[in-house]
């Protein structure tokens, strides 16, 4: 990924070593990232021009340390999601689902659940519970029901079919960049344990809230008569959204074949989006609809990211990351299977206590610094799974562990259902241990049997 010449030694400020500057500069980051006093797009970027400051990078190499593939997949998405979001597509999918279980509280849950993971697969976890937590609401607010056990398993279910696929997770994201895996890679590796996990989770939930739902059947004919189509604002964007959506998973799913990287994928589903989305608008309302639509991109996760990549190459070209790499060897013996099985469950811990993308971050080029002293790239997949999989999973274990998390907390604070850190470790510690036990013996049976 960086040339020979952007990995020449740095030359650090009043000869101090490169390799303690750039780990302080990290270890400070994350630190003040993990308390989210400031604003984390703010924090990773000044870390970046710290790194740059103090001479562990030039410019240039901050720059090179970008994956812009990465960045082009995020705002790609976002766009296409956001407009398609306008027009009421997910909700009128949600509403249905919970008619089609004659608005039993049971049966809406785990449907609501399957709708959630279905959507964290094919979008992203973090929009998905955006659109599916107000219907939510919605619905158990007509149902009088409590709405807690209905968020927190939208919640693990939106980390765990996430999971599945590409895009549907930021952890995978970074790795499937990063070693130019295709859509299809994670969905012939990952689904399988997904399903399974989901599966547990569902019935687990059911064996503990299912009968616990009492309504009066007055209260399910007022939810009943709901009228689905009502969700669809739009009906010409939604056919729009639709086929755009369509086309770019074909192409995620072509890329391996058509040698297009999945970044380029999916800006350009973006821009057919926008050209289909103002066609025919007069100038001031196409420039202004132009406008919302790129207002609609996560602007403070795409520099989040940018600044996090500079950083964490801080550290890949002071050397720090492949001297980590060394020491795991010689702690794994170069064993695979043992490599496999601490990163599963150190991902899934160390993900538990801070948010798993800074992490992952981190993993990816010290991971790559291993692999030609474990057999190469081929011989060290299982490894890469399992980060993906400690990573994803390990979003569960805590109420900050997952951006998924924070932003259903943030919603149920303002309906008036806090969910509680220490009441939401009750079900989310159980949770994580169960999904990644589950994960490590896929990986063992899989990989070493």
């Amino acid at each position: 990924m960086h040339s020979a010449e952007l990995l020449s030694a740095p030359q650090v400020i009043f000869g101090w070593d490169p390799m303690v500057v750039s780990t302080t500069i990290l270890l400070i980051s994350y630190l003040i990232l993990f308390t989210e006093k400031l604003n984390r797009a703010v924090v990773a970027v000044t870390g970046a021009v710290f790194m740059i400051l103090v001479g562990v990078l030039t410019q240039s190499q901050a720059i090179a340390g970008i994956d812009f593939n990465t960045l082009a997949l995020l705002i790609g998405m976002m766009i296409i999601v956001g407009i398609a979001e306008k027009s009421g597509m997910f909700q009128y999918v949600a509403i249905w689902a919970t008619q089609k279980v004659k608005a039993n509280p049971r049966g809406i849950m785990i449907v609501l659940a399957i709708v959630t993971a279905f959507f964290s697969a094919l979008l992203d976890n973090v929009t998905t519970v955006l659109l599916i937590a107000p219907v939510t609401f919605q619905i158990t607010k007509k149902l009088k029901l409590n709405p807690y056990p209905y968020l927190i398993m939208e919640i693990f279910a939106s980390n765990i079919g996430g999971t599945a696929t590409l895009i549907g997770d930021p952890p995978n994201i970074l790795i499937g960049s990063a070693l130019n895996l295709s859509f299809m890679d994670f969905v012939n590796e990952l689904t399988p344990v997904v399903l399974v996990t989901m599966l547990l989770l569902i019935l687990a939930f059911d064996f503990v809230y299912g009968r616990k739902f009492p309504t009066a059947a007055r209260l399910r004919k007022a939810v009943l008569k709901m009228k689905p189509i009502d969700a669809i604002t739009d009906f010409n964007l939604l056919w729009k959204s639709l086929t755009i959506l369509a086309l770019v998973i074909i192409g995620f799913i072509s890329a391996e074949h058509l040698h297009i990287a999945n970044g380029t994928i999916a800006m350009f589903g973006a821009m057919i989006m926008l050209l289909l989305y103002t066609f025919g608008n007069s100038h001031d309302l196409r420039d202004h609809k132009i406008e919302e639509a790129f207002n609609l991109v996560d602007w403070t996760t795409i520099f989040f990211f940018a600044g996090l990549f500079s950083i964490v190459y801080g550290l890949e070209t002071s050397g720090v990351l492949h001297l980590l790499g060394n020491k795991f060897i010689d702690y794994t013996d170069g064993s695979i299977e043992k490599a496999t099985m601490l990163v599963v469950w150190i991902s899934a811990f160390v993900s538990t206590a801070i948010d798993n993308i800074p992490f992952v971050a981190t993993m990816i080029p010290m991971i790559k610094t291993m692999e030609l002293g474990m057999g190469g790239r081929e011989a060290m997949m299982p490894v890469w799974w399992a980060l993906s999989l400690g990573a994803c999973f390990g979003g569960n274990g805590s109420l900050i562990a997952a951006s998924a998390n924070v932003i259903v907390a943030g919603m149920a604070q303002r309906e008036g259902h806090p969910i509680h850190f220490l009441r939401f470790l009750i079900w989310s510690i159980p949770v994580m241990l169960v999904s990644v036990g589950v994960a490590a013996l896929y990986l063992h049976f899989r990989h070493f049997m």
